[in-house]
């Protein structure tokens, strides 16, 4: 044995690289991001995208990782569970804020923007910036949007051309004031499901018909029972992606830094991704057989007037907002 060989040296430096080893496992930091997407949808590619960005900008050191199909929960169990901590992050669409974030319920008005490029520049702009952070008072802080496409009606029986063929029909809406009042004004019968009990609800009769966009008709395979898809472009929802106030204010500005930059990068992807699979969803449902029809807006419009000057009366703060996004040039 060498005689000059310190084993007390040696012990500590063993013990000082297995220690600087289990700080360094201590010092990764994962957070957990739920939605209720299947996996085949573009907006979850999204979310994936967001958390390999984290991982990189971070150098390993903050983690997300993305939990999908509603393994968390529903929509609303989502957002409870940010609101106390005990989920990081999530992505639900903006009808699903309303009933914690009374600003959100700007988004549900039908026919509120001109076209696309009104609706980039609101949520570009001061307005959607600003609705983003209203809800960090309910604990829960807004980090981008994500492209929620146009909402159409798709139905079993018809297809629905006017507000007069919603007549007798039970129509799935989300947990939504702004929703239901839509679907009511037009002279349907609306029908709070949750998106994942859906498909179910279509086969036994709970539903007639439900509205939502292309991708979203296509990747839950609703189309294999709804046959006709009414193209009227009800609303633009947008989808949120949020974090709750609980773990960005447990971050240090760096990794606040991170998530925000990523958050903003997959937005940008996000778009893209979704016009292409928009196209593709319309082309894959005309294969599948779905009658797809494009039918005359103005009536629809006219059928939901009366939400405006409803609004107006009972919610004039709100309606401010609704007047601020359509002076938008």
């Amino acid at each position: 044995m060498n005689p000059y060989f310190n084993h007390s040296a040696f012990f500590f430096l063993i013990l000082g690289l297995f220690l600087s080893s289990c700080q360094n496992v201590l010092q990764v930091r994962e957070i957990k991001m739920g939605h209720a997407l299947v996996t085949s949808h573009p907006v979850h590619e999204a979310m994936v995208f967001l958390a390999k960005r984290v991982e990189e900008k971070s150098g390993g050191k903050l983690q997300i990782k993305v939990y999908p199909n509603q393994q968390l929960g529903t929509e609303r169990e989502l957002l409870e569970l940010l609101q106390i901590g005990s989920l990081g992050m999530t992505k639900v669409s903006a009808a699903a804020l309303e009933g914690f974030a009374p600003t959100m319920q700007v988004f549900g008005m039908p026919y509120l923007f001109k076209d696309d490029a009104h609706q980039k520049r609101v949520l570009e702009g001061p307005i959607g910036k600003q609705l983003l952070l209203d809800p960090e008072k309910y604990w829960l802080r807004g980090l981008c949007y994500y492209d929620g496409g146009k909402r159409s009606f798709y139905s079993k029986e018809k297809p629905i051309e006017s507000p007069e063929d919603l007549k007798g029909l039970k129509i799935r809406v989300m947990e939504s004031n702004m929703a239901t009042n839509m679907v009511r004004s037009m002279g349907g019968s609306p029908t709070p499901v949750a998106y994942g009990e859906l498909y179910s609800a279509l086969q036994q009769g709970i539903v007639d018909g439900a509205e939502n966009n292309p991708p979203s008709l296509y990747t839950s395979k609703h189309y294999e029972i709804c046959k006709y898809y009414s193209i009227d472009e009800h609303t633009v929802l947008p989808d949120v992606v949020l974090i709750s106030t609980k773990v960005w204010e447990s971050l240090n500005p760096e990794e606040q830094q991170w998530i925000q930059e990523a958050a903003d990068e997959s937005s940008r992807l996000q778009y893209k991704i979704w016009a292409e699979s928009t196209a593709e969803s319309l082309r894959e449902l005309e294969k599948a057989g779905v009658q797809i029809s494009y039918p005359d807006k103005s009536k629809f419009r006219e059928g939901v007037a009366s939400m405006y000057e409803q609004m107006k009366v009972e919610q004039p703060d709100i309606y401010k907002i609704i007047e601020a996004i359509q002076a938008v040039d």
